[in-house]
């Protein structure tokens, strides 16, 4: 995350930065050392997409101050 917007770890740290999550369920992290998003806990496809072909969970990471 920190490479995809350009920015130093120690910017990242500095600006603030969190992960929306729709529902209960936190699915990724954000790693604070790397800058690299990660998951946060096991991801049981077949649970969660049972009914559908493409299983896509989506995550929004919001960064805080001026880009």
């Amino acid at each position: 995350v920190a490479k995809d917007l350009a920015l130093q770890l120690l910017e990242l740290g500095e600006r603030g930065f969190r992960l929306a999550n729709r529902g209960r369920t936190r699915y990724f992290a954000l790693h604070g050392k790397t800058g690299h998003l990660v998951t946060a806990e096991r991801i049981d496809r077949e649970q969660l997409c049972r009914l559908v072909e493409k299983c896509v969970l989506r995550c929004e990471v919001i960064v805080e101050g001026e880009m």
